[in-house]
């Protein structure tokens, strides 16, 4: 059972774009241009996007409309982007982010 998304309240979605490859945390994986990365992690079987602060609790979906942060990842070395309304690109690299991304390289 695919978890692809194909209706959005905020987005428009059409998962039937160009097929292009981003990699996530090293493993590539499909997806279509233009479609939320979340909706192609979903697809992909990937659930966690990040890990919390204090707890290194893991996070994912809850919104999906760009409203939380749950959904945040380290999107082409940017932290905190969120999954859910930031469309794939070719090639994109996407990690997991571990705690809050900024505040770990302003340390740096």
């Amino acid at each position: 059972m695919s978890q692809r998304i194909s209706e959005h309240v905020v987005l428009d979605v059409e998962p039937t774009g160009k097929k292009v490859t981003i990699s996530v945390d090293g493993k590539e994986i499909e997806a279509y241009e233009g479609e939320p990365i979340l909706s192609a992690l979903l697809a992909a079987g990937i659930r966690i996007n990040r890990y919390t602060v204090k707890r290194h609790e893991p996070r994912g979906l809850f919104c999906g409309i760009g409203q939380c942060s749950d959904c945040s990842m380290v999107v082409d070395g940017k932290p905190n982007v969120r999954t859910c309304i930031t469309p794939v690109k070719a090639g994109m690299i996407i990690q997991t982010q571990d705690g809050l991304q900024a505040e770990k390289e302003a340390a740096s």
